[in-house]
């Protein structure tokens, strides 16, 4: 595939937004295929399988990001794994380029404590940001109505930090609508998710959500933090 400049993503990344609004994520996720073609990928976080399933049914093999942060629940790993063994994708696990023994040598025990912001670049942004060095654009799970930050998410954006199209298929989807595919197509889920945790990162920055609260109230409770900074 010809090389895209910068330019031409983030002119492709302005002209698509508006275009594909109120397109299916399926035609979105078509879209994103058939213009960047191997230089597309799908990142997830494992709370389910939805969109990894919605993008091997278009493209099947299509590359599927897992960032390993060291923190993970077991169950959350068990996912990654079931994903990778059920659908037809290709599985790639990111990984931080220091150890959490390493991270609290230099850094102090308990960085997620201490520095959760810190945390967060270490394990999540910079390692995302290295695997998607070859692509030119990514699939994200995220929807508008998850937070008041995402609000505003289009469903086709351009990402300033890492100069790549942002693709959010299920911008526009709610809670109901993930549960409805879910069911319909009889996807893996996260076994927290029916343990009281209804958004799912790492171990010691989440906690269960009493029913009927904001389903990200358990992330990063009792701080003003509400994202790792993969989204910023």
């Amino acid at each position: 595939m010809t090389t895209i400049s910068v330019d031409e993503l983030r002119e492709t990344a302005t002209v698509a937004g508006p275009e594909l609004e109120l397109a299916s994520a399926e035609v979105i996720i078509e879209w994103a295929v058939d213009t960047f073609g191997s230089r597309f990928c799908v990142t997830s976080s494992m709370t389910d399988s939805v969109l990894a399933h919605l993008a091997s049914r278009v493209a099947p093999g299509v590359d599927v990001m897992f960032l390993d942060t060291g923190y993970h629940f077991a169950e959350t790993l068990g996912t990654r794994d079931a994903v990778a063994a059920t659908l037809p994708v290709n599985l790639v696990t990111l990984s931080p380029t220091i150890t959490v023994r390493e991270q609290n040598a230099q850094y102090g025990k308990d960085l997620y404590r201490t520095n959760p912001d810190l945390c967060c670049a270490l394990r999540k942004v910079e390692p995302l940001r290295t695997g998607l060095e070859r692509y030119d654009a990514w699939a994200t799970g995220l929807r508008r109505e998850e937070t008041h930050d995402r609000v505003i998410s289009p469903v086709v954006g351009w990402d300033p930090a890492k100069k790549k199209v942002k693709v959010s298929p299920l911008a526009r989807w709610t809670q109901g609508d993930v549960d409805r595919y879910i069911t319909e197509h009889q996807l893996l889920v996260n076994p927290l998710q029916y343990d009281g945790y209804p958004s799912i990162g790492c171990w010691p920055c989440t906690r269960r959500v009493a029913p009927g609260n904001d389903a990200r109230s358990g992330r990063w409770a009792g701080t003003f933090k509400t994202e790792c900074g993969i989204h910023s």
